[in-house]
């Protein structure tokens, strides 16, 4: 990487993070922007939705372009789910915990105290925000090489039907004429910072599946995950 400096000043922890990240900011400016949660933001201290907005074009961008060259056959119909299983905030954040973007996260004191470091939204928020810092340091160029670096285990192992299980499994039971699969809350335990939730999808004919997550989200997914590999066994 080439050596620049700015008025600037990168704490060591941002600079290691920054090695991590594999870019040298000419702009260090961008990257503190981008690390800093609406939350910690004020006046003299612009937070990160704008570059969170940029960030996630540009990763579509480069994401698209690599799905496109690496499968030439592949019609729209099976690069649109590859490509929302790669650019989606759970992916991001997976991305954020693997370089330990959460530790530089800068975050207000509420959001800190409810464990803001490890949530999933902020940290897949904020690595989107890290991009576009990087797009706007170093060009398109400099981004992409991130992005197919940080990203490429998951572009060459994607599923060729790459749809999200509660996707696959409502398309799955209105191909039989039956009603959307129903998602229910039946537990949540842990601390208000750590929630882990407990999720039931049921089907019409009445099968169903359960599964545990720190999200509902992540939980809905995860139950779907199981019912639909429940009935596709059978």
């Amino acid at each position: 990487m080439t050596r620049h400096t700015d008025s600037t000043r990168l704490s060591s922890e941002m600079a290691a993070f920054a090695r991590r990240l594999g870019h040298d900011f000419a702009r260090p400016e961008l990257l503190i922007r981008a690390l800093t949660h609406a939350s910690a933001g004020s006046a003299s201290r612009p937070h990160n939705q704008r570059l969170e907005f940029l960030g996630d074009r540009v990763l579509g961008l480069v994401i698209a372009e690599a799905l496109f060259a690496a499968d030439r056959k592949a019609t729209e119909g099976q690069l649109a789910p590859r490509f929302n299983a790669l650019v989606r905030k759970e992916t991001c954040a997976d991305v954020a915990r693997e370089i330990d973007l959460g530790a530089v996260l800068r975050l207000g004191r509420s959001e800190m105290l409810s464990g803001g470091r490890r949530k999933e939204t902020l940290l897949g928020d904020a690595m989107e925000a890290v991009l576009a810092a990087v797009y706007l340091d170093g060009g398109l160029s400099a981004v992409r090489g991130i992005i197919l670096t940080l990203w490429r285990s998951r572009i060459d192992s994607v599923d060729a039907d790459a749809r999200d299980p509660k996707t696959a499994l409502q398309e799955w039971a209105q191909g039989r004429g039956e009603a959307p699969p129903a998602y229910t809350e039946i537990a949540r335990e842990g601390p208000p910072h750590a929630p882990l939730f407990t999720i039931e999808a049921r089907l019409e004919d009445g099968r169903s599946a359960r599964a545990q997550a720190g999200s509902k989200r992540a939980a809905e997914q995860a139950a779907a995950k199981a019912l639909l590999a429940q009935v596709t066994s059978s």
